[in-house]
């Protein structure tokens, strides 16, 4: 049942995405996008993604507010650093480790620091947990102490919100099915 409704919920947004994208809502839209929605998720599906935790609402509400402060502030940050009289700030591409468990949250943890301005994920080493991101403005001790800080911050958050330790289940191997 629930297969069921995920793939209508899927197919209605789909639809919603392609009148959205032609600017109109019409008949002939709805039906166009049906179709095309009806092509994308049978012919293309996308591959099973397992969740293996539960979600904790108080703590995903935790985590929105913070990486919203974090938008905010970054963004006053890097626009402080855009007018500001002088040379430019330093930037290096550092690494950072997220001891995250699901393939999913590391996803999102990529996200979130692709969303927050003056970092940028270069590259993920997935089996290391590895992130490798160019930050702006490193130039001193305090600025990557603060970098350090968010990035736990964020992995904490994450953690609370989706991988606790009590709730989680590691998601069947492809082998044992």
């Amino acid at each position: 049942m629930r297969n069921v409704v995920l793939r209508v919920w899927v197919v209605c947004w789909l639809i919603l995405v392609w009148i959205l994208l032609w600017g109109t809502f019409s008949a002939a839209n709805v039906l166009s996008g049906l179709l095309v929605a009806l092509v994308i998720t049978l012919l293309l599906p996308l591959p099973a993604v397992p969740v293996e935790g539960r979600v904790h609402l108080l703590s995903l509400l935790r985590l929105i507010v913070s990486v919203g402060y974090d938008l905010v502030l970054s963004s006053v940050q890097v626009a402080w650093l855009a007018v500001k009289p002088g040379p430019p700030p330093l930037s290096a591409v550092l690494r950072a480790h997220l001891a995250v468990k699901s393939d999913l949250v590391l996803a999102l943890a990529v996200s979130i620091f692709n969303l927050v301005p003056g970092s940028i994920v270069l590259e993920i080493d997935q089996s290391r947990r590895m992130l490798y991101m160019h930050v702006i403005d490193v130039g001193n001790e305090r600025s990557l102490a603060r970098f350090y800080r968010q990035v736990s911050k964020v992995e904490r958050l994450l953690v609370a919100a989706f991988e606790r330790e009590t709730d989680w289940r590691p998601a069947p191997s492809k082998e044992s099915t």
